[in-house]
């Protein structure tokens, strides 16, 4: 452990640390020290509003370093002119120049109880300090200056156990001290007022207790704060959907992100309820109803977009287990081109949809990301000269330039009675969120025959599969040859994160014992092979940006399979669907397996990502 010239941010040493590791040049060194006082002065008028809303009796030790004044400056970097310097890269230089090892923290790896218990708010604040974890039985404190002794000294009495110091950006700690502290004094606050027996044994048994005259209602304002956190820690980590789930003991909340739950919070049992009354009162349910099914809706925004929040309740063994679906029209409505297809896919899709009737399905198992392709295509289509009419259930995401129905069965709205209503509306393109049975899919096909271009989807594993179903259904052979344009199948793949991707090299033999040809060349024509047979593939380390998963983001693969004039001859009373897949194999569709290796030979995606997505398909 060293320090720079006796001060661990001395201006001139950190300043030399950053030009040794080639970070900035020497010319930036000298920006910095000529801007480096009108910087401080903006930094400090920042902070001074900001300490308006810091509660009483909370100090920070948070002077302003020539850390903060670099990272304000947002200079180019040096070595990789495509990053600016960010606080983030100046602490992992001054981690390795002090001995510290660096961390970016995780939140959703935090274990609250940890974080708010082992210190006070005010200590974690006046030092910026914070607990992040128990390691080999030392506890492990976050801090941007690790010289603080006498407070380390008093936490490792605190803890009554070995103190192991990590290096962390500053604004980092002080947001998580925030969040956490915050969160865990609103559930306290909360649990507080609940405080009694833990008798809720949820629909398994049932006991009866008066309620106290100050029972928490749903708009107090410790529920009020814990449920915003809970929504703006979802958006921040890009979750899609946040899962409620009571036990016996206590509360979970989970967080689908990438497709994969995080268990984030384990709450105490008493505030379950509260949440819950909470969420439904936002999205207008019923909060007496606690036995049957419900759902609903809230909008919130995110930043500067509006966001909307599908909420679906149900009864489960220990009382109501809550889902919050996160619509973000981001993610729904997206430029064709990016959502994954080839080049030869996406003309082929395109021709599909530009025609002005037919029938085009989407298939694919649940979650595959069908909804992204319908909205993302309506909006394509979707000019002030065509009337685009939806029939769902839900609607996903409301967009003002189409006309959007719900489907209502109690009150007689179905998916296959309303399209005759639709059909007097004059539309021009109708979408059906599933076509899931016989009436449905046959006043789908007339509304095709009658001259309109009618989008849905199915559940089959594959394009050509897609034609079987409709027979299966009841659809007439001869129907299906009038009004099928044209079937699209897809799944989704987890995205290699960009930030820690490695190339390795695997043997070509052993990729085709798991089914897999990886091509030679195409694409960007990052997998090439050696005359030793090798094939250079692409991997995630894991690295904070992903969580450790080796992924950021996901990205769709497709079958395209255009319903052409050989495919209609093969569709009869008795068609066979291996004569269906030889006859699109033989005119160029691409497959699911092929369009992932396609993926995974370009360095997008994993060789793991392709043989689960598609292994079944394949099978």
């Amino acid at each position: 452990m060293q320090k720079i010239n006796n001060d661990p941010f001395s201006e001139k040493g950190i300043c030399r640390a950053l030009v040794v590791k080639g970070l900035i040049t020497k010319e930036q060194a000298k920006e910095i020290f000529v801007r480096k006082d009108r910087v401080r002065d903006a930094i400090d008028k920042a902070k001074a509003e900001r300490s308006k809303n810091i509660p009483a009796g909370v100090m920070i030790i948070n002077p302003t370093t020539i850390v903060d004044m670099i990272a304000a400056l947002k200079l180019i970097r040096a070595d990789n002119p495509a990053l600016e310097l960010d606080e983030d890269a100046i602490f992992q230089v001054l981690a390795e120049e002090w001995g510290f090892p660096f961390k970016k923290i995780d939140p959703v790896k935090l274990e609250l109880n940890l974080v708010t218990t082992t210190i006070p708010r005010s200590f974690a604040m006046k030092h910026l300090m914070l607990p992040v974890a128990i390691q080999e039985g030392a506890l492990v404190v976050a801090t941007s200056n690790p010289f603080n002794a006498e407070a380390i000294d008093d936490i490792t009495r605190v803890a009554q156990m070995p103190v192991r110091i990590v290096i962390a950006p500053k604004t980092d700690i002080i947001r998580l001290i925030d969040e956490m502290f915050g969160f865990k004094r609103s559930i306290a606050q909360a649990e507080r007022v609940f405080d009694g027996p833990a008798v809720d044994l949820g629909n398994l048994e049932q006991y009866v207790r008066l309620k106290s005259p100050d029972e928490l209602p749903a708009n107090d304002h410790h529920i009020i704060n814990a449920v915003n956190h809970l929504l703006s820690y979802a958006f921040e980590q890009r979750a899609s959907d946040i899962h409620i789930e009571p036990k016996r003991e206590d509360l979970w909340v989970r967080m689908r992100i990438d497709g994969v739950l995080h268990t984030v919070y384990k709450l105490p049992k008493k505030v379950h309820s509260a949440i819950i009354s909470r969420i439904k009162t936002l999205a207008r349910m019923d909060m007496a109803e606690k036995r049957r099914p419900q759902d609903g809706r809230i909008k919130t925004n995110k930043g500067e977009v509006e966001v909307e929040i599908r909420i679906s309740s149900v009864p489960v063994a220990f009382g109501e287990k809550m889902v919050m679906r996160i619509m973000d029209p981001q993610v729904l409505f997206q430029e064709l081109e990016g959502l994954g297809f080839t080049g030869e896919d996406f003309e082929r899709y395109n021709k599909m949809i530009q025609r002005p009737h037919g029938m085009v399905l989407v298939c694919g198992p649940t979650g595959s990301g069908k909804s992204t392709t319908l909205y993302s295509t309506l909006r394509r289509i979707s000019t002030p000269q065509v009337n685009i009419t939806t029939i769902e259930e839900p609607i996903e995401m409301v967009h003002p330039e189409f006309n959007q129905i719900a489907v209502q069965p109690g009150v007689g709205i179905t998916f296959a009675s309303i399209i005759r209503n639709i059909l007097r509306q004059d539309p021009d393109i109708i979408m059906v969120g599933e076509m899931r049975d016989l009436e449905t899919a046959q006043n789908a096909v007339q509304a095709a025959l009658t001259g309109h271009l009618v989008l849905s989807t199915l559940h089959t594993n594959d394009a050509p599969s897609a034609i079987i179903r409709l027979l299966d259904i009841g659809v007439p052979y001869f129907l299906v040859q009038a009004v099928l344009t044209g079937c699209v199948s897809q799944r989704l793949v987890r995205k290699i994160c960009p930030k820690c991707i490695e190339a390795y090299e695997m043997d070509r033999d052993a990729l085709r014992r798991l089914g897999l040809d990886i091509p030679v060349s195409g694409g960007s024509g990052r997998a090439d092979t050696g005359e030793n047979g090798r094939v250079t593939l692409h991997r995630g380390k894991g690295c904070f940006q992903c969580r450790g998963t080796g992924y950021y983001g996901r990205l769709a693969v497709y079958e395209v399979m255009p319903y052409t004039r050989a495919l209609r001859k093969l569709t009869t009373q008795n068609t066979d669907l291996a004569a269906i897949i030889t006859q699109a194999r033989a005119e160029g569709i691409i497959s699911l397996r092929e369009n992932a290796v396609i993926k995974l030979r370009d360095g997008i995606t994993t060789l793991e990502e392709v043989l689960r997505v598609t292994m079944e398909y394949e099978d």
